[in-house]
């Protein structure tokens, strides 16, 4: 039985809480369906203008108590509204209901976790009387709310957590923030904007603006008040920020091309459900999916009959259906790319195993083998279900190697029982992350998160570490007898 789709939402913007309209318009479609589920006004950049102005002029004065509590408030309307959000993400973002369900349940963390941190003192303290050049002082610190406010821009992938997690660090630090959502994806962020006024959050905290990149995008990271941009997406938008953001900070979290490593001494059968769950989960729509499988030869035959074996297992279909494991990708641009990569690997000599027969914005899980790890397919972030098998010489200083070689780091999962090889996997891997016997994914919403090279600026994501890049330390001193 299939869950019901939400009717169609034509959403107004948030800006300081008032819901403004305008003529232009962008639809939303159902990936899946091909048929709008909604629309969101286009925002041009005074509507940026505005919405960062009246973030500047509010000084948020929310006691520590006060944003817990806005916080925990946020996460139990979440988790009793759990299915109406993730009725929501499936429908504009073509996840299947089991992927929706689970982002839904994730978003509680966040807000569980802000709100857990939000009380927690945030200094540190020196003593001054430790060298024959100090004084009997102490040196204290603070961390303070941003001048202006925060820029963040999220990608469809997530379109609640994602969301949440540049949500909450802000709200757990009195700060302010200008959302602009993906385009495709806008309706589970206004959603949201609404659930979180619900609890208490004070609206100027808090503006949401929509629309296309192209018309809006270069007003959210030029504006004069914007104090910080905080952007999830594409190498190259990130890149364009970079270049033209100015003086101001800047977190970048721009994809990965994630290895899951499976060595000589590796259990077969956990390895292959790893790599297909990290391959396919979110219709492999990840940064940190598993997107390379670098498996030693000595035991590549057996691991890819077992991935295969798994894979076949996978239901792929209408994204609405509770039993369906893989739904649509974002877009039927986004499914046919995928195709071209493997078709293109395929006449290389890679050999495919299963898959690779799209239906419109419905792309299966793929398996292909003997893929060379220089293939397009495995160089450059394919954002979809797709299982390459990379066959790898049986010595780790190759495997290495082979990992490093691309231009991301972002994560990696390693199969091995051997200290040996997982100490040099944990030294020599160029990633932000190194996962021993799970998917390149696997965190906490608490525990850090971020790349290397061109996944990021080596600045840390995850509700603790991002409450560091949403505020400044003051520093300041005291006399203070011996």
């Amino acid at each position: 039985m299939n869950i019901q789709t939400p009717p169609v939402r034509h959403e107004q913007m948030r800006i300081a809480g008032a819901r403004i309209d305008v003529d232009e318009r962008v639809e939303v479609f159902n990936p899946y369906t091909g048929k709008a589920i909604g629309s969101v006004p286009a925002a041009r950049p005074e509507h940026v203008r505005q919405a960062f102005a009246k973030a500047k002029a509010f000084k948020p004065k929310l006691s520590r108590y006060e944003r817990q509590q806005i916080l925990f408030k946020s996460a139990d309307i979440l988790s009793r509204r759990k299915e109406e959000f993730a009725r929501l993400i499936t429908a504009e973002s073509g996840l299947c209901w089991k992927d929706s369900l689970y982002e839904a349940g994730r978003a509680y963390d966040v807000y569980s976790f802000a709100g857990q941190l939000a009380i927690k003192d945030d200094g540190e303290t020196f003593s001054c009387d430790i060298s024959p050049q100090g004084k009997a002082r102490k040196i204290f610190t603070t961390r303070t709310p941003l001048l202006g406010a925060i820029s963040a821009i999220t990608p469809f992938n997530h379109p609640l957590n994602m969301v949440s997690h540049k949500i909450t660090p802000a709200i757990a630090t009195n700060n302010r923030v200008v959302l602009k959502p993906t385009e495709l994806t806008p309706l589970t962020a206004l959603a949201l904007a609404d659930v979180l006024y619900e609890a208490g959050l004070p609206p100027e905290m808090l503006s949401v603006v929509t629309g296309n990149p192209h018309s809006m995008g270069d007003a959210m990271i030029t504006d004069p008040d914007a104090d910080l941009v905080t952007f999830t997406g594409s190498v190259r938008v990130g890149k364009h920020i970079a270049e033209n953001a100015g003086y101001k900070r800047m977190v970048l979290e721009l994809g990965g091309n994630d290895p899951l490593i499976v060595m000589e001494d590796a259990d077969l059968e956990k390895a292959a459900e790893l790599a297909v769950v990290g391959a396919t989960k979110n219709s492999g729509q990840r940064c940190t999916a598993v997107k390379r499988i670098l498996c030693v030869e000595a035991v590549a035959d057996d691991f890819a009959a077992l991935v295969l074996k798994r894979a076949r297992g996978l239901k792929c279909g209408d994204p609405m259906d509770p039993t369906v494991d893989v739904g649509a990708v974002i877009h039927e641009g986004a499914a046919k790319e995928f195709e071209r990569r493997v078709s293109a690997a395929v006449q290389d000599g890679a050999e495919l195993l299963h898959g690779n027969d799209r239906e419109g914005a419905l792309y299966p899980p793929t398996v292909v083998d003997r893929v060379a790890y220089t293939s397009e397919l495995v160089m450059q972030e394919t954002f979809g279900p797709v299982i390459p098998i990379i066959r790898v010489p049986n010595d780790i200083d190759s495997v290495i190697r082979i990992s490093n070689s691309t231009a991301f780091g972002l994560s990696s999962g390693v199969c091995t029982n051997r200290l040996d090889y997982i100490t040099r996997f944990v030294n020599e891997l160029d990633v932000g992350t190194v996962n021993v016997w799970e998917v390149p994914g696997y965190r906490i919403e608490m525990s850090p998160f971020g790349g290397i090279k061109d996944s990021g600026l080596g600045y840390k994501e995850g509700v603790q570490e991002a409450i560091k890049s949403f505020t400044n330390v003051k520093t300041y001193s005291l006399p203070w007898p011996a």
